[in-house]
């Protein structure tokens, strides 16, 4: 990767040719100390996603790096890149290029004759607009460099994040079953005790209807699980609807994410999110473009040459030897305020590209805040709801044992029942928000790619 130090180091302040100096961007970043909201300072840097101890999703995760589509243009935008600046680069030579020609004379002294020749061009490059140029696609590979890696964060955070969905609607549809069977028990013991003279036709019904809304959740689970699997073919360059993953090794709960984030400081977010350091190569680009349009202020010298021979006959092998050189300038003298107005409009886009850089670090800062507060409300939620079920499992234990010796009607066993089912579907969804928290966390830290 192209050292950070050649795009912001010294303020933009690149190594200058012929005497002029580079156009000097000072970008006024002051980062805070410290995050707002505090986690402990452990966890991973490098493949984050193995921290959540889920063979599957590494796996996953690998596949996309490796295959994803949007990975592949990215790296196919850098290798063109990687080639204009070795086009850039070879302006700084004199360029040579060969003629050559012959023909046939028709007449009473008919002959064959021929010319040859190189041409060549040197550009000592007073005015600095090549080495403008330079700077101007070396940031514009730099970038290139910087998308290409910014493609792979935000394809690693894609796939956890829809693999931790797929995963949520799997733990959904064991609940489904847990709870479809829950109520087909009550249903079974309210239809006998009805048929028993001790319950009314209305509690049937409203078991009934319970459980027939429990089931009416299966299609709407299987949607988004779908959903989940297609996302996940995509980013893997899979075909949609045959792809399929292997099942986790154990059940079907949220992968918990046990290594713990590695927040940092926001200053790293300058050095680590990949976006951030896209923007600033763009920035360079900008005050290259200054300097290449300031270039047309300037006079420009060109040394052109050429050795030749011809005006002969091919039998006499060509006649004259020719040898020649000069040099050219180009002195701007008016131009009805063309030039200037061109520098004033790299200026003002150079003052964009600056806005935009500050923005796209407020963007990552508050990224990472949102993260981290919600990891931490996550945690407080999903000890609040384990708590919640712990309470409904018993007051619906103690209900049905009420209402079988009839202290108790149905509506209490119904209302626990619904309380334990939503407190257990809360409790998955928060589970898969937190890891998909620890997801977003990583994505906004950026890594040391």
């Amino acid at each position: 990767m192209i050292a950070r130090a050649a795009l912001l180091a010294s303020a933009f302040s690149l190594a200058g040719c012929a005497g002029v100096d580079p156009v000097v961007l000072q970008p006024d970043i002051a980062p805070p100390r410290v995050y707002a909201t505090d986690l402990p300072p452990a966890g991973l840097d490098r493949e984050w996603w193995t921290g959540f101890g889920d063979p599957v999703l590494s796996d996953l995760v690998e596949q996309g790096l490796a295959a994803n589509l949007d990975v592949d243009a990215a790296a196919g935008r850098l290798v063109s890149a990687a080639a204009l600046l070795r086009a850039e680069r070879a302006d700084r030579l004199p360029s040579i290029d060969g003629t050559g020609d012959a023909g046939i004379s028709l007449g009473t002294d008919s002959e064959l004759t021929a010319t040859a020749g190189l041409f060549g061009l040197f550009n000592p490059d007073i005015d600095g607009r090549l080495a403008a140029e330079i700077r101007a696609t070396a940031a514009d590979y730099a970038e290139a460099e910087y998308l290409l890696a910014d493609q792979r964060r935000l394809v690693a955070a894609a796939v956890a994040s829809q693999y931790i969905e797929y995963r949520r609607t799997g733990a959904q549809l064991d609940l489904l079953e847990q709870s479809t069977g829950l109520q087909e028990q009550t249903l079974r013991i309210v239809t006998l005790r009805y048929e028993a003279g001790l319950a009314a036709n209305l509690d049937v019904r409203r078991a009934a209807a319970d459980l027939a809304q429990t089931r009416a959740r299966r299609g709407l689970i299987e949607i988004s699980r779908a959903n989940a699997l297609n996302a996940l073919a995509v980013l893997l360059a899979a075909p949609p609807g045959v792809f399929r993953i292997p099942p986790p090794a154990q059940n079907q709960e949220i992968p918990d994410y046990g290594a713990g984030p590695a927040a940092g400081v926001p200053a790293d977010l300058l050095r680590r999110r990949t976006d951030i350091l896209a923007a600033e190569a763009r920035l360079a680009r900008a005050a290259a473009d200054i300097g290449i349009e300031q270039a047309d202020l300037r006079p420009l010298l060109t040394i052109p040459g050429s050795i030749g021979l011809g005006d002969g006959t091919l039998g006499g092998l060509f006649g004259d030897f020719l040898l020649g050189l000069g040099a050219a300038i180009d002195l701007p003298i008016f131009d009805g305020g063309r030039r200037r107005a061109e520098v004033d409009a790299a200026e003002g886009l150079a003052q964009a590209r600056l806005a935009e850089y500050r923005t796209t670090f407020l963007d990552a800062l508050g990224e990472v805040e949102n993260a981290l507060v919600a990891i931490q409300a996550y945690r407080q939620r999903n000890g609040a709801l384990t708590e919640a079920i712990d309470q409904s499992e018993t007051a619906l234990s103690q209900s049905n044992a009420l209402y079988r010796e009839g202290l108790a009607s149905l509506f209490d066993v119904l209302d626990a029942q619904r309380q334990l089912i939503a407190s257990r579907q809360a409790l998955i969804d928060s589970e898969a928000a937190l890891a998909s928290s620890f997801v977003s966390f990583h994505a906004a830290v950026g890594s040391d790619w």
